[in-house]
């Protein structure tokens, strides 16, 4: 048998323009830099990033000593960092006690479908219910999970004949700039989907990464209900940055030291050393200063989008002014949306078409637009021609 020589095996893969597939969506999109507009995607602009207090924080820890950060760390999450969590949620009217409610994790969304499975539902194969348009990370959890769908995010609950059907043992949702659609939940809605949950035992796991920036008055179940029955997971990435895998979960004292053993089951302790950037960007960094400058850019960046949605007739489900996402029908058919994704691929633009965030890819008119990154003239020429030969 012939043995391949070294400069064979050393041959690096050629690279391949990527093509519109689920795949691209969900792993190596995070990895490629080869598609200028990023209309698709879930972060902030790299320009947009705290940077000032981002290398601050970078270079305070890197004066800590090695010894302090060169074992495993505490299976709860650096200390310091869970205390600034539990003074920022006191602040969203979420009281908790940082020794016996914060989690950190390593990411968001590490815990999202996880948690519940392992703690209150015993075994893989149950049931939950998702928003109808669910994000990537949300999919992962309904393939797991057997996930039926309610349609909170154009009810704002989900509904009690959901439940009834399906059985569920816990509800995943966002209640605030939903991802995909930067919908945010009525108080009334709110109260009802505790209701509901309270009347058939559901859980709820409440996906809130993106609360810093809402504009007051949203809901926050977890503070409505107290814990008994509510996981909150919350994180950094639409803050601070991505490249920081740092998210945290509050629970109640009992269900959280069940989360922390089965997080150190799975993945041993999450990053001291990310931690303690983090913690420093929240304290020394002028994050609060940071964050309210981002909302204003948003705020402003959503009506020019709009502006520009309206001018070509698109139908959008809400008009948030605040957070990442809007969410928008362009006048076409369902099932031509792939081949309009397909094309722009081609064009230098990445969009988010509504079926990769629907029940079995369900064919959708509508697209999930990254706002910051929807701001430019070459997205809406496309579009005005794509919608302009469509019509004919």
């Amino acid at each position: 048998m012939a043995v391949r020589g070294h400069s064979e095996r050393a041959r690096p893969l050629e690279w391949q323009p990527p093509s519109f597939t689920a795949t691209w969506l969900l792993s190596d999109v995070f990895t490629d830099h080869s598609v200028p507009i990023k209309s698709g995607c879930g972060w902030l602009p790299n320009e947009w990033v705290n940077e000032s207090g981002l290398q601050h924080a970078l270079r305070a820890v890197g004066r800590v000593p090695a010894a302090r950060i060169a074992d495993y760390g505490q299976p709860y999450g650096f200390a310091l960092l869970r205390a600034r969590i539990a003074e920022q949620l006191d602040r969203h009217g979420l009281l908790v006690d940082a020794a016996s409610n914060v989690l950190l994790t390593a990411g968001a969304r590490s815990h999202r479908a996880h948690a519940v499975a392992s703690r209150r539902c015993g075994r893989r194969r149950r049931s939950g219910l998702l928003q109808s348009a669910a994000d990537f990370a949300a999919r992962g959890a309904r393939r797991a999970w057997r996930a039926a769908h309610g349609r909170g995010h154009r009810y704002g609950y989900v509904r009690a004949y959901r439940v009834i059907e399906h059985q569920p043992k816990a509800v995943f949702l966002n209640t605030t700039l939903q991802n995909p659609t930067g919908a945010t939940f009525s108080m009334a809605s709110a109260f009802r989907l505790m209701q509901i949950a309270e009347r058939h035992g559901l859980w709820g796991v409440e996906d809130d990464v993106t609360r810093e920036l809402a504009l007051p008055g949203a809901p926050l179940l977890a503070a409505m209900e107290g814990l008994n029955r509510v996981l909150y997971v919350g994180g950094f990435a639409k803050t601070i940055t991505p490249a920081l895998r740092c998210g945290y979960v509050v629970a109640e004292r009992d269900v959280l030291r069940e989360l922390a053993r089965t997080k150190m089951a799975v993945g041993l302790t999450s990053s001291e050393a990310t931690e303690r950037i983090v913690e420093k960007v929240l304290t020394e960094g002028r994050y609060a200063r940071h964050v309210d400058l981002i909302v204003e850019k948003l705020k402003d960046t959503h009506a020019l989008v709009e502006e520009c949605m309206d001018a070509l007739g698109i139908e959008l489900f809400r008009r948030p002014r605040a957070g990442l996402f809007v969410w928008g029908a362009l006048p076409i058919q369902p099932e031509h949306a792939s081949d309009v994704a397909t094309r722009a691929l081609e064009h230098g633009i990445w969009l988010a078409p509504g079926s990769y965030f629907r029940p079995g890819d369900a064919p959708s008119s509508s697209f999930r637009f990254n706002v910051p990154y929807s701001a430019g003239d070459a997205l809406w020429t496309f579009l005005e021609n794509e919608i302009r030969q469509r019509a004919r």
